[in-house]
């Protein structure tokens, strides 16, 4: 058991310390864009959600490609585990590039329609029309995470991220304040500087796939008809899956931007910290879901269903260390991005609710990742879009409409479904029928 327990952390930890890099530039942007008042957080925060759809359907490339490559590996097939990934950074581009043409300039369109501040709306569309530019890079860096994640070589994405968060803290600090003679562009600057953070990752991921992944097939050949096929049957429902969640996360924000603007700046600061807060499960998650798929590829179903288990075990207990100081102490979590109190008095029980939560919900994030590195990413989507779009949604429209409950209430009710969510997972895992899938 000490030697499982051991494999997973060692496993984890990289995948978590690139992904918190990854999350600190949303928050970094978020801490900085506050110090311009209560317009410009709630600007970013609509609009990432905004952007967020805009490329969460290329986000199944992730698990796809470290669906297969796991498999791969497991099986000691090496010298083909970079196929997945060429075919994913194919797919990235092809998809990628005319996706963000079109988006700069529609986005103009229909932005003005997501909230009735005409302040909101000047500064995020701004700020969404430099993001949308980097939907490719996004993409490509999320498929090398699943290609380095499924052959258990978690550190190179690690430093790459590293390197986008540095740039990221730097290019913020001269764009969106001016300094050191740059021209002042205040949340226009923010994603000026988070786009160019993203294709300096990019650059930086393929010159490690080419010193460290040539033998195992990177960029040796185009990819065939069957190797797109099968990287897209694979990543298709997942990306599914996160595209109904990002567009549910933004019509989350559009009900709550109709209770006001104070409202939408805590909603955003609550999301992001709860994403901050939920990238250990992530991490742990991804984890299992190579290991996972790496037992199944040796055919030992037994052995990866115990990977699913002890992961998160692990994961719980982790998560219930960092939540702590979440519910014993939120003003000092909240006096870092929003600097009004009455903000914080909005947004402090909330955060203690969901933090008092988390241990319920990094169940569910790790065997959700645990099915999606078994091949399930069909049922994922089922379960997910049922009970976001079917449950949790029309229960904060009638909430927030038709009872004129506020944001508490609206934050309750996610809650609650992401503790639903989590209690069929793990049924699901624990029933074992997706140890019967092949690829």
């Amino acid at each position: 058991m000490l030697d499982r327990v051991k494999t997973i952390i060692c496993f984890a930890i990289p995948i978590i310390a690139g992904m918190v890099s990854q999350n600190v530039m949303v928050v970094i942007d978020m801490a900085m864009v506050g110090t311009l008042g209560t317009d410009a957080l709630a600007a970013v925060g609509i609009a990432s959600q905004v952007n967020f759809v805009s490329f969460a359907l290329l986000i199944g490339l992730t698990s796809g490609v470290l669906t297969i490559s796991s498999r791969l590996h497991g099986k000691g097939n090496d010298s083909e585990t970079a196929i997945p990934l060429n075919s994913a950074l194919l797919i990235s581009g092809v998809i990628g590039i005319p996706l963000s043409i079109v988006l700069y300039y529609t986005v103009p369109l229909f932005f003005p329609s997501l909230h009735d501040d005409p302040n909101v709306i000047l500064l995020g569309n701004d700020y969404l029309q430099v993001r949308v530019l980097a939907i490719t890079a996004v993409a490509m860096t999320l498929s090398f995470r699943g290609y380095w994640s499924g052959i258990k070589r978690p550190k190179l994405f690690m430093n790459s991220l590293f390197l986008m968060l540095v740039c990221n803290v730097i290019l913020n600090y001269l764009l969106i304040f001016g300094s050191l003679g740059f021209p002042k562009m205040g949340v226009t600057g923010a994603g000026v500087a988070t786009s160019l953070s993203l294709l300096i990752g990019t650059i930086y991921c393929f010159y490690l796939g080419f010193k460290y992944s040539k033998p195992a097939g990177f960029f040796q050949q185009l990819p065939t008809k069957a190797q797109l096929q099968q990287i897209i049957n694979f990543s298709l429902p997942q990306g599914l899956q996160q595209l109904f969640r990002a567009i549910g996360l933004t019509v989350m924000f559009i009900i709550i931007g109709t209770l006001g603007t104070d409202e939408l700046a805590v909603a955003n600061v609550l999301v992001n910290v709860t994403l901050v807060m939920i990238i250990p499960c992530i991490g742990f998650g991804i984890a299992a879901a190579s290991l996972v798929g790496q037992a199944l590829g040796q055919d030992a179903p037994e052995k990866a269903k115990r990977w699913g288990w002890d992961t998160a075990m692990i994961g719980v207990l982790f998560m219930c260390s960092i939540s702590l100081p979440m519910v014993l102490f939120p003003d000092l979590v909240l006096s870092a991005f929003v600097h009004e109190q009455h903000l914080v008095d909005m947004a402090r029980l909330p955060l203690q609710l969901i933090s008092l939560l988390l241990a319920v919900d990094a169940v569910g994030v790790i065997l959700l990742n645990s099915l999606l590195g078994a091949g399930a990413s069909k049922q994922v989507l089922k379960i997910s879009f049922s009970i976001q779009w079917l449950v949790f949604l029309p229960a904060a429209w009638i909430a927030s409409h038709h009872f004129g409950m506020g944001l508490l209430a609206i934050w309750c009710l996610n809650i609650a479904y992401r503790a639903i969510q989590a209690g069929i997972f793990v049924k699901i895992w624990h029933q074992g029928r997706w140890s019967t899938i092949q690829i």
